[in-house]
């Protein structure tokens, strides 16, 4: 490092959205005590890697992640749900700086301050008032809680981060607040059980404005909603309180959308699961809630080869999916996790049989996705812009979260801008996207 130039550091944030949240959380801090951030490893005095630790492949990534670190730069912080247990790490890699497990932002800026102190300039230091996001402009990830207190056998997420510790509801508003004031269009509400929020806090109250503000999953997703901007929930269990959500989005306060991970359909599968809110009811209140609000969308992720999982139990799930007419859905083959207690039950599916059901269940959803976008062709939608290109912008319908849902595709005779939200005409549909023309601003 040349004397009086600022500390340079290189970060690489593998993993869920609620990583990427510490991720901006840290640099943040760094940035705010002077740090530049370094496009490539080689050219920054230290590398941190924040981990992901949920899946053997998900570690294998981070392990990856740490050595090429160590193979460009050598001086490597780790930090990260994989930092929870480190001993993977440190047989690997025993050169690296520090080891910490996730939310442990302070750690990881001791780490930083012994390896490289920062350099503190009053001219220099300006970090936004509303931190340093590693989205784009236009949206970002509002965590309002850490943790979870379910017990589902196929996660180790409660070991790696403990039981469910929730934020006031006036500190998330605050956040809120301050980036819809920095621009911010579209609020993705996340934590690990988002329709949990304040069962800790026995849903305190907390001052917000002229008023008390319950730490309540109905009550935060309202004051959210009166914000202007569009307020997507993600990771939600359907607790029965979930109905009264509904309500909202048919006012339009909250985007019509519910990311529900109902992870199988058949009721012995989900007991070996040990899935919270699990229960027989799920079909009638996904149809009462389409009743209440037409403009619906679910998404929603499912295990395929849980062990013990039969043909019919299968059956039974390619048979709810046809029902449900999940709009999203994703699917992931069950895969031991060191630590989880699903890897002591018995008859374990083979491999091949589970890439087969894999197989079936996206060639299932496939078809539905389809049927569900061409009801869409013909009618108007508000699309916000992601990205622009020279003949074609993309962006997404209130229906589709980024990076995980489908696009709109859309053709336009005026420049649009990255976080516009126009009305667009939906002229063809395909498997997962829209297509269409712009129809009003």
């Amino acid at each position: 490092m040349n004397k009086g130039a600022a500390p340079k550091v290189s970060f690489v944030s593998l993993g869920c959205p609620k990583a990427l949240v510490d991720s901006e959380r840290i640099i943040t801090r760094l940035r705010a005590e002077g740090y530049e951030l370094a496009r490539k490893h080689d050219g920054a005095d230290l590398v941190i890697v924040n981990t992901c630790g949920f899946l053997d492949s998900a570690k294998q990534e981070s392990l990856g992640a740490i050595g090429e670190a160590m193979a460009e730069n050598g001086k490597v912080i780790v930090t990260g749900c994989m930092g929870a247990e480190p001993e993977a790490i440190e047989a690997a890699y025993p050169g690296v700086l520090s080891i910490t497990g996730p939310q442990q932002y302070e750690s990881v800026l001791d780490a930083v301050h012994r390896a490289i102190p920062p350099l503190h300039n009053p001219h220099l230091d300006l970090v936004p008032p509303q931190g340093v996001k590693l989205t784009p402009r236009h949206y970002a990830y509002l965590k309002i809680s850490e943790g979870c207190n379910n017990r589902c056998t196929f996660c180790i997420i409660p070991k790696l981060r403990g039981d469910l510790v929730s934020r006031t509801a006036a500190d998330v508003l605050r956040e809120a607040e301050k980036l819809v004031n920095a621009g911010v269009k579209e609020l993705m509400v996340i934590s690990q059980d988002t329709s949990a929020y304040g069962i800790d806090l026995k849903y305190a109250e907390s001052p917000w404005k002229d008023r008390n503000v319950r730490a309540k999953f109905i009550d935060l997703a309202r004051e959210l909603g009166e914000l202007g901007v569009w307020v997507r929930l993600q990771y939600v269990y359907p607790y029965p309180h979930v109905d009264d959500v509904i309500e909202l989005m048919t006012e339009g306060k909250i985007l019509p959308y519910l990311d529900i991970p109902f992870q199988h359909a058949n009721p012995e599968v989900l007991k070996r699961m040990k899935r919270p809110a699990a229960q027989d009811k799920t079909l009638a209140r996904i149809k009462s809630w389409r009743d209440a609000c037409p403009d619906l969308t679910l998404r929603s992720t499912f295990i395929v080869g849980f062990p013990g999982e039969s043909d019919s139990e299968f059956t039974d799930l390619l048979d709810w999916l046809d029902e449900a007419q999940i709009d999203r859905a994703g699917a992931f083959k069950y895969e031991p996790v060191a630590g989880a207690t699903a890897n002591a039950l018995e008859s374990p599916v083979a491999e091949e049989i589970k890439l087969q059901r894999w197989n079936a269940l996206m060639a299932r959803q496939k078809k539905i996705s389809a049927q569900r976008l061409k009801r869409k062709v013909g009618t108007r939608q508000q699309v916000i812009i992601d990205d622009v290109g020279p003949t074609v912008v993309k962006g997404r319908t209130k229906g589709d979260a980024p990076q995980i849902d489908g696009a709109v595709y859309l053709s336009s005779r005026r420049p649009l801008k990255v976080g516009e939200i126009v009305t667009a005409k939906i002229e063809r549909s395909d498997d997962y996207d829209l297509h269409g023309t712009i129809a009003g601003f």
